[in-house]
């Protein structure tokens, strides 16, 4: 089901430039001057392996500074590093890091100028891919039995708080300037195989897909400056615009894309490519909707992927949580008739719930009645896998979700129907089930569950 928070209803003409880690990276077909780069250097790029709880960089990573024109290491004294996230004001950069080969990725914390690193968290297991929030918090992906989870945490390393709650492996890609976090997973959420994006908000509410027009995979998404967000297919790139439901396409050149867009300030774009039968990536600069893209970085040995641009940016808004005090949270639909997949013909009488029990295992956790029009209203244990389930008069299935949402602990959501989309705007009018009653029905999988909540 497709829930919306309350709160927002909401080619490749590639010129050869070989550089080494040592020399100057040469460039070519440039209009301006580069500005100061940050880039992960590795022998061997796995652009979604974390998505199946894999390593991005089985053979070691480097992060480079280019900056002058001269590329040098950003760091020394590590066995690999990778994941460069630079702060508002441009001076200071978090990254992932190994400090010997045998460690898992840590999260450390530099000087842009120069100084030593320090260590912002330490675990046990792997922690990669921060990004900066507002408020002086971060986000980043924790390695977990469960696949790598969500979690954000104070920069000093305390008040670490997960914010994702469902089986399967969550990236984080952005921080959109809204606030929310873009992260990627499987889809259906969590549990599929194909790379799809995400958004929720910084405490871990509001969880959807950010189009329903789901299709070939979708990865690395970043915003730029117009508020879209650009993401790669693998081999073409496309974008979400505000004003579109369905993804609009990238005229580009044919090639395959890493993701990670850095945005120049002229409008061009900084992006990791292979050319169709090259061994690795490099960075070329682009101009969307231009035939071809112009080498700027390369390596004969190593690939360059994650341009990250050394300079001051916007802080995204802050979002100050709504949550209550509660152990469940509620959720009210609208109009479950509703779909993006086509609205149902036959009027569902009952919704069924569903969870995960701590060995895995599908919970049934009961059923509601659906209204007349199409509305319900429920109460669901907070942080937990959750899907809904349709039913007709003689019980059987209408529609069903084949993945997996949470419902945060204290968060009250409203949805328009079953899987929507975030661009379906509710009809104004009072759905019935609140003419008839305004308590939740406890879904919980627990006897008495409603007065743990609040309605």
């Amino acid at each position: 089901m497709k829930l919306a928070s309350p709160l927002l209803l909401f080619a490749c003409a590639m010129l050869p430039v070989i550089t080494t880690a040592q020399q100057s990276p040469a460039r070519a077909g440039q209009t301006a001057p580069l500005p100061a780069v940050l880039y992960t250097a590795t022998p061997v790029y796995e652009s979604v392996a974390a998505l199946r709880g894999g390593e991005r960089f089985p053979r070691g990573a480097q992060l480079m500074l280019l900056r002058s024109g001269h590329a040098a290491p950003f760091v020394t004294g590590f066995a690999a590093t990778a994941d460069a996230s630079i702060s508002f004001d441009g001076k200071t950069v978090l990254f992932a890091g190994k400090q010997n080969g045998g460690d898992p990725w840590q999260i450390w914390i530099a000087a842009i100028d120069g100084g030593v690193p320090h260590r912002v968290l330490f675990a046990p297991t792997d922690l990669i891919r921060p990004l900066w929030l507002p408020a002086g918090r971060i986000v980043y992906a924790r390695r977990t039995p469960e696949g790598f989870a969500l979690e954000t945490a104070a920069l000093d390393g305390s008040a670490v708080q997960k914010v994702s709650f469902v089986p399967g492996n969550f990236i984080p890609d952005d921080v959109l300037r809204d606030g929310r976090i873009l992260f990627e997973s499987g889809f259906p959420l969590g549990s599929g195989t194909t790379p799809e994006l995400y958004l929720m908000y910084a405490d871990g509410s509001g969880v959807e897909s950010v189009r329903c027009d789901h299709g070939s995979a979708r990865a690395h998404g970043r915003e730029v400056r117009s508020g879209d967000i650009v993401f790669t297919h693998g081999q073409k790139l496309g974008r979400f615009t505000s004003a579109l439901a369905n993804e609009a396409p990238i005229a580009a050149p044919v090639a395959e894309y890493a993701g990670d867009i850095a945005e120049l300030n002229d409008g061009r774009w900084m992006v990791s490519v292979r050319k169709l039968g090259a061994k690795h990536f490099a960075i070329a600069v682009l101009k969307p909707g231009a035939p071809v893209a112009t080498t700027v970085l390369s390596e004969p040995s190593r690939d360059l992927v994650e341009p990250v641009l050394v300079a001051a940016r916007d802080t995204p808004k802050h979002h100050p949580t709504a949550l209550h005090n509660w152990a469940t949270g509620n959720l009210l639909a609208l109009n479950a008739r509703l779909s993006r997949s086509g609205n149902l013909a036959a009027a569902p009488v009952s919704v069924r719930a569903e969870g995960l029990g701590a060995e895995g295992q599908v919970m049934d956790l009961g059923t509601a009645p659906v209204e007349s029009d199409g509305s319900f209203f429920i109460q669901a244990a907070g942080d937990r896998p959750l899907r809904f389930i349709l039913l007709d008069a003689q019980g059987r299935t209408l529609r069903q979700e084949h993945g997996w949402f949470w419902i945060r602990q204290g968060e009250q959501r409203i949805c328009v129907g079953c899987h929507t989309g975030p661009e379906r705007a509710p009809d104004n009018r009072v759905p019935q089930v609140l003419l008839r009653t305004t308590t939740p029905v406890a879904m919980t999988g627990n006897p008495g569950g409603a007065a743990a909540g609040g309605h």
